[in-house]
């Protein structure tokens, strides 16, 4: 296994432990710091091992944090409406 995989695996490990400590601000600042964490692991991962593993830890990641994808598509859907009703 490489040592982009391991990453990955331990990424996945410390996002999981932190999900289980109770948090007053939701664990946002958490996920701000697993995204900044994460992003250069997958490009790792995708370097290392090509484009479906990378989907494959991806989707894995967008599971482990769905409420940050979530929020990105409402704000991505607000945003094109917007630019609709100024045409």
């Amino acid at each position: 296994m490489s040592w982009s995989l391991i990453l990955a695996l331990v990424w996945f490990v410390v996002a999981n432990l932190g999900a289980m400590v109770p948090s007053r601000r939701h664990h946002w600042p958490f996920a701000y710091g697993l995204i900044a964490v994460g992003i250069p692991i997958l490009g790792a991962v995708v370097y290392l091992h090509g484009p479906w593993i990378g989907l494959l830890i991806l989707v894995a990641a967008m599971s482990v944090l769905r409420w940050p994808v979530i929020y990105l598509f409402r704000w991505i859907k607000r945003k094109g409406k917007t630019k609709d009703a100024d045409a």
